[in-house]
């Protein structure tokens, strides 16, 4: 029987709840349980942490009926993972901890911060990493600082809003249409829009608003859409590149979640020298945001000039079925299995170290 605990966290509160479910199945499916006995726990979307019971309720959402709530202990050293039996707490020891929450609070260094008051070994990014990394405005703010080609764009904030004119003219000042407007700080392209004029600029304001109080307004890159999977400590390394099609004008969640037209691409035929200068601009990212353990890194190629231009990067990508983190990793000899070992055995080293 397994000696040590692994707690899997899933869930959360951010758009990217559903996403998250699909991730932490995989995950926990390719766990190696000869070493650990994985404690499932979900976060439900108003906020309750729930043990969940089963991977049976997993998939099919009744898990967040389930009666017994947990929370992890903040104190340094206990490690310890409460179970709440109506007036019966039951108290587990955690060895490591699995964050498998994409987006606000979880991916965005809140929980990170739980587990570092806490001292317990947590798989991924650390604080400062998972903030910026969240936060678009700051990575462009950081990026911008180690001279690698990204998307020209402008920050808006929520308030702002309330004088939506003089908010179009300063987007209109900097940036020909059509123009991307996103949430800053959220994921898996939930509340992203296109604009190709100022009706339309208005409304993609609205929607990014519903989803974050900062909201980007990028320049319109065309070409390809490239993606790099980053693995490691200090040393980490790049995989090969991946190329995502997308069934719609742009990666929207539909097309990314939904949409059976959408396709990746392992390894694309691209121009002599592209794949080795994402490879190299994905780790200089990488290392410039201190990130630790695993990132995506995402790019475009442009059209006609082939010129690489940084997009975006994820601390917590999607471990899903068609999740391009694993496939890249697999494409490069390295299993599920292999790779969330690897993961964990990250996360001790760091915390040994």
């Amino acid at each position: 029987m397994a000696e040590k605990n692994i707690v899997v966290i899933m869930g959360g509160r951010s758009s990217e709840h559903e996403v998250s479910l699909m991730s932490a199945a995989t995950v926990i499916e390719n766990i190696n349980t000869d070493i650990y006995n994985v404690i499932m726990i979900g976060i439900t979307k108003d906020g309750q942490w729930k043990l969940i019971d089963s991977m049976d309720k997993v998939k099919d959402g009744t898990w967040v009926k389930g009666r017994v709530q947990a929370f992890i202990s903040p104190e340094t050293g206990k490690n310890e993972l409460c179970l709440v039996y109506g007036d019966r707490v039951e108290r587990l020891n955690v060895d490591v901890v699995f964050p498998v929450l994409h987006g606000m609070n979880g991916e965005d260094g809140t929980l990170q911060g739980l587990l570092e008051l806490a001292k317990i070994p947590y798989v991924g990014c650390g604080v400062l990493a998972s903030a910026c990394s969240m936060d678009k405005f700051y990575t462009k703010i950081i990026v911008d600082s180690i001279g690698i080609r990204q998307a020209k764009f402008v920050g808006v904030y929520r308030w702002q809003l309330k004088d939506m004119d003089a908010v179009v003219a300063r987007v209109e000042e900097s940036l020909p249409y059509p123009v991307f407007v996103k949430p800053s700080k959220a994921g898996s392209s939930q509340g992203v829009g296109k604009a190709g004029c100022r009706e339309e600029l208005v409304d993609a304001l609205e929607l990014a608003a519903r989803h974050d109080s900062k909201i980007l307004v990028e320049e319109n890159i065309v070409g390809r859409e490239l993606e790099c999977a980053v693995l490691g400590g200090i040393e980490a390394k790049a995989s090969g590149v991946g190329e995502i099609l997308a069934a719609d004008t742009f990666y929207t969640y539909e097309a990314k979640y939904n949409n059976a037209d959408s396709k990746t691409i392992v390894g694309p035929e691209l121009p002599e020298g592209k794949a080795e200068e994402i490879r190299r601009d994905a780790e200089a990212i990488f290392k410039a945001l201190d990130c630790y353990g695993l990132s995506r890194v995402d790019f475009f190629l442009k059209e006609d000039t082939n010129e690489v231009v940084f997009n975006e990067i994820n601390t917590l990508p999607g471990f899903t079925a068609i999740s391009m983190y694993p496939m890249l990793w697999e494409a490069e000899g390295v299993d599920k299995k292999a790779l969330v070992q690897q993961l964990i055995d990250l996360a001790m080293i760091r915390y040994e170290g």
